[in-house]
Parts: C-alpha cells; structure tokens; sequence
C-alpha cells in the first residue's frame, strides 16, 4: 500500500490507511491508548482499545517514529473530525528520552538552546510553518523574474578584493593567495547585466560585522536582481511587483502556515515613494544622515502593510558605485534608494555608475584605491549601458512575513559571532 498523508486522512479520505510519521503526544487511559501521529501534512489520532492486540504497541516514546497501518473513519470526538483504528504499528526509530528541548508548539526554550539542538526545532509546527513560507518567497523570487526572462547569475563565493569596500570582510586563505568570502555579488551582477541585460540571483553572501541584534546574521541569502537601461525609478517599480507577487503567493498557497503562526492582516502591499529629504523630515531625522531603526518603523507606520521606498539619497552616504544625480561627481545628490516594510530596510540599490572616469572618481572620493577595483572599472569600458538594481535578503523578508521577533529564527543553521555549529 502506498504511504498516506494526514491532509488526505482529514480531509475525509476514509478506509485502509498507512501513515508514516512522529509520535507526536500518547495518552493512556487504562482499557483506552491513544496515539498521536505526526507528519509534516498534520497530526491525527490513533485510537485502540485494550482487547486489541496492537494496543501494547501505542505507547512508542514521543518524537519516535512509526508506521501505522489501519482504518480511517470519521469521529466527532478526534481532532479533525477523523481518526485511525490501527491494525499494525511498526516502531521505526525510538526517541531517547528526555528530550533535551520541548518540541511541542507553545515551547518555553529560549531561541539559543533551541538552535543548539535545531534539528530537533525542525520537529517544531511553527519552525515547519516558517520555512514553508520561506520556500514560497525564494521560489516566488525564481519564478517571478524567470517568467520575465531574467537570466540566472551563479557569482564567486570567494573573491579577491571587497565588493562593497569598507573592512568587513571574512578572510579566506586561497592556495598561495589572500582572499574574500564574498559581501555581495554586486560588481558581478552589474557585469552580467551589461551584457544580457536582465539578472538574478539568490546565493549566500557573508558580512563580517560584530553586531548583536534580532535583525542581523553573519550569512545571508540574498536575492540580487540588476537590470540594464534601468534608472532608480523604474528598480524601484519592479521591486514593488515582486514584492506584490510574493505576497499574493504566501497569502495563496501558505494559508495554513500563516494561521499556525499566528499571522494576521497580511495584505498585498503597495509602493509609497518619498524623496529622501521628505522622508528624513517625516520622522525628525537630520539631513545627512541614515535613519535610525526607530526612524525606520515610524516612517512604516505611517503607511501600514505597505513598502516606503525613500529614493535620491545623500551620495556621502550610498556606495561609491552608485550614480549621481546629472552623472556629476560632485553631486551631493544621488540615484540611489532604500526599501522599508514592516518596519524596517528591506532592501537597498540605485542606479550604478557605468561611466569609468565618474567611477574612479568616485572610488577616490570614498577612499578606497581604484587599483583594487581594476577588472571591475575596466568592464564597462567597452560598451556599458546605464543599468539598476538591488538586493532582499531573504531570512529578513522571511521575518517580516512571519511576523517574527529574531531573524535567526528566519534562518535555517544562523551564523553569528558567536556560532559555527550546528
């Protein structure tokens, strides 16, 4: 017999049945045994009576795992309306006991403890539920902008100099040579772009910043996306429609996910587009500077379920390979914009410099050295078109979806300053 799912077992499939799954709770009432079994469909009831003979075999340890062969029949006292009377349970695998966290789904161990031991969070409805939904933006992302006939760029992991400058970078020794875990696939994406036109990607990148925050992790999964003949308004625009189309899919096809998470008012957002100077006197902040975290919810809260992008940025603060306004190097305006939704960024990009001269420049005036960037500054010397883009990462939209406290809990194995393992 083929292996049943519990979804078809509760949606009213009755007759014989053979489930696969985790022992997820069992109850033993002296003449009655029942046994709850788990997969990742749902959790229905086993129920036996002591003058069977399967009925020793319903005391398997929790978290175990079982075949249960049986019948489906309806029953108005069971959880879902249905339950199994078992004619065969085979223990597969036995739980050791105790379990060294609660699994179950109002669980009281703290986050660090439950990622110590993050394969048995994977047992978790809610943990389930998060990377289901997580699974639904990424192949959202893919589909969305393949359907629009974006290639797929796979970029180097390992670079030889910063893609983004600054200093927080993760140093890797390679063969005789120093090198990188790459910050971004940035200078690679623009390369792509210059010549097919439109590309994506979703790949790790690694920031080696020594913060501590709900809203940070060491390695992220970025979806990167840059396209030729685009300035700032029009990367903005395809943002927003991503991030429509992912939103209308999780509402779709991750209904019960949200619900066992809790998630409430979802809703399809739109774009609201400020200046930045607009934006940063909406929320008392000061000319010339980024907004705070604080700043940065007070401006979402204004616009409730949608996505604020704050375009033409300040250039003292944008990175060196964003345009400036007029293409002037010494513009104090730039193309470049940030994202923010559900209360905080979500994603930042701006028109590129595709001009060698102005990108040196530009390069000087962050002081950085412009040798550094050689193959990057000579790939746009033979025919660069002006060209946008932009970057999500992925645990962080996860998080705002899900509604959740820490991003780490959006991450499958986080990597902070403090954990390599598991």
């Amino acid at each position: 017999m083929d292996r049943t799912y519990i979804k078809d077992v509760l949606d009213g499939k009755e007759g014989k049945v053979l489930v696969k799954g985790w022992v997820h709770d069992t109850r033993d009432l002296g003449k009655v045994r029942f046994m709850l079994v788990r997969d990742v469909t749902g959790i229905i009831q086993c129920v036996a009576t002591k003058k069977e003979d399967v009925f020793k075999d319903l005391n398997p340890s929790r978290e175990s795992v079982v075949v249960v062969a049986g019948k489906a029949v309806k029953s108005k006292q069971a959880p879902g309306g249905m339950e199994i009377n078992p004619e065969k349970v085979e223990l597969l695998a036995n739980a050791e006991q105790p379990i060294p966290i609660d699994v179950s789904e109002f669980s009281k161990t703290e986050l660090p403890k439950r990622l110590d031991f993050r394969f048995l969070d994977f047992h978790r409805r809610r943990t389930q539920a998060i990377f289901r939904i997580q699974t639904e933006i990424a192949h959202a992302f893919r589909e969305y902008f393949k359907n629009k006939g974006f290639v797929e760029l796979n970029s180097p992991c390992i670079i030889g100099t910063s893609s983004e400058g600054g200093t927080e970078l993760f140093e890797v020794k390679y063969f005789e040579k120093k090198g990188f875990l790459a910050q971004s696939p940035q200078l690679y994406k623009q390369m792509l772009a210059c010549s097919m036109e439109k590309t994506f990607t979703l790949a790790p990148v690694w920031r080696a910043e020594k913060h501590n925050t709900t809203r940070h992790i060491n390695e992220i999964r970025m979806m990167d996306v840059e396209m030729a003949f685009f300035d700032q308004m029009s990367a903005m625009k395809e943002l927003e429609e991503y991030a429509k189309y992912c939103v209308k899919k999780v509402l779709e096809n991750c209904a019960s996910d949200l619900e066992v998470l809790g998630v409430k008012g979802l809703k399809v957002p739109k774009g609201v587009y400020l200046a930045y100077e607009d934006a940063i006197k909406k929320v008392g902040g000061k000319l010339g500077e980024d907004f705070t975290p604080e700043q940065e919810k007070k401006l979402c809260e204004m616009h409730p379920g949608d996505i604020v992008f704050t375009h033409s940025w300040p250039t003292s603060i944008k990175p060196f390979y964003i345009m400036p306004r007029g293409e002037d190097a010494k513009a104090k305006t730039s193309e470049g914009f940030d994202a923010l939704y559900g209360g905080v960024e979500i994603s930042s990009g701006g028109q590129r410099i595709h001009l060698p001269a102005l990108l040196t420049e530009r390069i000087k005036a962050k002081g950085l050295n412009p040798k550094s960037f050689k193959d990057y500054i000579d790939s746009f010397r033979f025919g660069a078109p002006p060209h946008a883009g932009w970057a999500i990462g992925l645990e962080r939209l996860t998080q705002i979806i899900c509604g959740l406290d820490n991003i780490k809990e959006a991450t499958m194995f986080p990597r902070d300053r403090d954990r390599l393992t598991p």
